[in-house]
């Protein structure tokens, strides 16, 4: 209780350490906006894929729950400043793994609300034929 108390007052003075986290690391910066790129690619915001955005930030990422939206507020506030091909751009030179696992990402969120709409199935092969990725490979790392 005591470690929670001065995490708050930390937070208050140092900032959100979630945030903190995503700030000082480009690349997950980049990956948190292609999946939020990919929550808005159907036009609508569902709770199933803000359900399984939040879970790859807390697993994935080790981002805290507690964090996650103030992360959400700081991608829409300084979010605008880069664009798709930008943060694919973070992607190319990364390990083929590292590449794999921002697609598995991607389509997790594409399928998070049960149903696949052209528009995110546009910005899933688009973003694979960018990363160099087979979709074969997105299917086998799922599995």
């Amino acid at each position: 209780m005591a470690f929670e108390l001065l995490d708050q007052i930390r937070s208050i003075f140092d900032g959100d350490p979630g945030v903190r986290k995503v700030a000082d690391d480009p690349v997950l910066s980049a990956e948190l906006l292609m999946l939020f790129r990919m929550i808005l690619a159907d036009g609508t915001v569902s709770e199933s894929e803000m359900v399984a955005f939040r879970r790859i930030c807390k697993d994935a990422f080790g981002i805290p729950e507690t964090s996650i939206d103030a992360v959400i507020e700081y991608l829409n506030e300084f979010g605008y400043e880069t664009n798709g091909s930008q943060a694919i751009a973070l992607f190319r030179d990364l390990d083929i793994g590292r590449r794999k696992q921002l697609a598995q990402h991607m389509a997790e969120i594409a399928k998070a609300d049960a149903q696949l709409a052209e528009t995110e199935v546009r910005l899933l092969r688009r973003t694979l034929d960018l990363l160099d990725i087979s979709p074969v490979d997105v299917v086998k790392s799922e599995q």
